[in-house]
């Protein structure tokens, strides 16, 4: 039996947390091992409690949810981080990818596909709320034309991985299709995500998608 997700939840409205809470407990893919109301205080948790997977709000009082995110991924905290939010502006979905989100799920989604969707992330896979998938291929396309960002240097090998990353393909699976390391797709990884200038797996996908590579 495989060990149940360890999940910290960030968020400032009491009541919400506790909904997570017991939705999460639904699954026994996961366990709630701490809670924060505040983005200071999530990310000392987090230092802490070195959770799986972290839910986090976007709107909160003092520190944003992006602010937070960006804070952590410069702390270098390796949990997958999924921003959990009632926002589908699109400029806080592309801020949220572009400082290294996981994933982007919108509260009002059904509990059962937010568990999915949960899930997926965990499975190294895209983790968005299909409304906002287009939204965000769109807004990245145009993103891509200003700035004039290329594949063109990236390796054969990191080309192939890409698409797998566009496909939704979790680094075993990938390893399994190019008959590598896991080990080592993780590498190719880091390396394509420092030349296409992104910084989640997740933004790369995309990229690719709205760059017509998968």
């Amino acid at each position: 039996m495989s060990t149940p997700t360890r999940v910290l939840i960030i968020d400032d409205h009491p009541l919400f947390r506790r909904g997570v809470s017991q939705l999460l407990a639904l699954s026994s893919g996961f366990t709630v091992i701490g809670e924060a109301a505040s983005g200071a205080e999530g990310i000392a948790e987090a230092k802490t409690l070195d959770p799986d997977l972290i839910l986090l709000d976007l709107n909160m009082k003092g520190m944003n949810g992006i602010e937070t995110l960006r804070t952590m991924r410069d702390m270098e905290i390796e949990a997958r981080i999924i921003l959990l939010t009632v926002s589908n502006a699109p400029d806080d979905l592309i801020a949220a990818i572009r400082a290294g989100a996981d994933g982007y799920i919108l509260k009002d989604n059904d509990p059962d596909d937010i568990l999915r969707l949960i899930d997926s992330a965990m499975h190294g896979q895209t983790a968005i709320s299909p409304e906002l998938t287009s939204l965000l291929a769109s807004a990245l396309r145009e993103e891509s034309v200003v700035e004039n960002r290329s594949h063109a240097s990236l390796t054969e090998r990191e080309t192939a991985i890409l698409k797998c990353l566009a496909a939704g393909m979790s680094n075993k699976l990938i390893a399994r299709e190019l008959d590598i390391m896991e080990s080592t797709v993780k590498v190719h990884i880091r390396n394509l995500l420092k030349k296409l200038k992104v910084r989640s797996r997740v933004e790369a996908a995309v990229w690719a998608v709205a760059n017509q590579l998968n």
